[in-house]
């Protein structure tokens, strides 16, 4: 059992957070105990979750564990996306310049703007009503 080594990374994504465990393997991925065409169910989500293995070249190498909890689904499969290539460079410290000059290591910080008061929403106001 020495020779099992996993690796651990943390993906953050609008309000979703992705826990990630990568381990030598066969490239299984498996989202809170589900496929991530199960859980996704969106080809493009899916597509999202596979993208740092397409452009690190490791398809088929790794085999991935991950929690994702809060936000909706299109956040957890960025977060997903991200916790991948953080933990990748946890497994390959080499990958890092090549990831960061693409940008894939920065944490995407746009979020839902907070409602304010006097307004129904972050900045739409009420409806004028002349009479």
């Amino acid at each position: 059992m020495a020779d099992f080594v996993r690796f651990y990374g943390t993906g953050k994504r609008k309000n979703a957070i992705a826990k990630v465990w990568i381990t030598a393997g066969d490239g299984t991925i498996t989202v809170n105990g589900k496929r991530p065409g199960d859980y996704f169910n969106r080809a493009s989500l899916e597509a999202l979750v596979q993208q740092p293995f397409a452009v690190t070249e490791t398809a088929g190498q790794y085999s991935v564990i991950a929690a994702t909890l809060g936000g909706g689904i299109s956040g957890q499969a960025g977060a997903l996306r991200h916790g991948i290539y953080k933990a990748l460079i946890e497994a390959n410290p080499d990958l890092r310049p090549t990831l960061r000059k693409l940008g894939f290591l920065t944490r995407d910080p746009r979020v839902k703007e907070s409602k304010k008061y006097g307004r129904k929403r972050a900045r739409r106001g009420f409806q004028f009503s002349k009479r």
